[in-house]
């Protein structure tokens, strides 16, 4: 039987020990791993890159395996170079939703992404970091340690529930990756490990009950635009950690209650594509459409 890990435990030690969460992530993963830190930056780093060119990729409008999606985070792109665009969410949440966008069309046009925590929902926690360097000054280190921090808080939900839509639903892949990009942008925002712990909570009791619900099995509709829909929610969930609010249930409970809700929901609602909005009228006569085209 695997071990059932704490978020508890980790912020409990990190602060034991006067460090950032950041720092113990990486601390004790390198340990983990057997491997110097230096060396365990380098791989995130690695990750980091691939990342940053299917945020590349997405950006030139390429169409989407099924042709559900693809090109609109080219249109965000574009429609922010125009002097009468109005951004009415500021740049920084403009780019979490153009990144986030963007991963998601690459990943669904065959391009080459990384699964964090998932391939489904692998536009999240990249569109918080890079949102995120240039108001924050981050580098290639403090961007390693963010994803540090985001693999500690995926680790724990993974012992405690479940990363897969097919098991818990959206909630475990959308949920789970917004709680991870919460927890790493309140720490490379300076948050204390308590502020982590706080933000992935909050970010995840957001998300919790949601379907995973792909049209026609694909991972398209409505998958890429929730990405960035989460994305948001991770900054949001980030912003009020850091400026003291504290989720009434702590993480290790928003986890288990996460599982629990994973249990509860019916498998129409679990990557199935018999439920939500894969079930809608238009959904069913794009697949029987599709199929009879097929």
């Amino acid at each position: 039987m695997e071990k059932i890990l704490s978020l508890q435990d980790f912020v409990q030690a990190a602060a034991a020990q006067g460090l950032s969460f950041g720092a113990y992530a990486l601390k004790s993963q390198a340990a983990e791993l057997e491997i110097s830190e230096d060396a365990l930056v380098g791989k995130l780093s690695e990750c980091a890159e691939v990342m940053r060119e299917a945020a590349r990729a997405g950006l030139r409008g390429e169409s989407t395996r099924g042709g559900l999606a693809g090109g609109d985070a080219r249109k965000i792109f574009l429609a922010r170079a125009q002097e009468s665009y109005i951004n009415i969410t500021g740049e920084i949440i403009s780019d979490a939703i153009q990144i986030a966008l963007s991963i998601g069309e690459a990943n669904a046009s065959m391009g080459k992404i990384v699964a964090a925590p998932t391939a489904g929902a692998s536009g999240i926690i990249p569109g918080v970091l890079f949102a995120l360097e240039k108001p924050l000054g981050l580098d290639g280190v403090a961007i390693g340690k963010g994803l540090a921090v985001a693999g500690v808080i995926g680790l724990v939900i993974a012992s405690r529930a479940s990363l897969s839509g097919a098991v818990g639903g959206c909630q475990a892949e959308c949920g789970s990756a917004a709680a991870m990009a919460a927890g790493a942008a309140a720490d490379l925002a300076g948050g204390g490990p308590d502020m982590v712990a706080g933000a992935s909570a909050i970010a995840l009791k957001s998300m919790l009950g949601l379907v995973c619900d792909p049209v026609a099995g694909l991972v398209e509709v409505p998958c890429i635009k929730r990405n960035a829909a989460a994305a948001v929610g991770a900054l949001a969930a980030a912003q009020m950690a850091l400026a003291g609010i504290k989720s009434f249930i702590p993480a290790d409970e928003v986890f288990d209650a996460m599982k629990s809700v994973g249990a509860s929901l019916p498998p129409s609602l679990k990557e199935t594509s018999a439920g939500g909005v894969a079930a809608a009228p238009t959904a069913l006569a794009w697949a029987k459409a599709r199929l009879r085209a097929d």
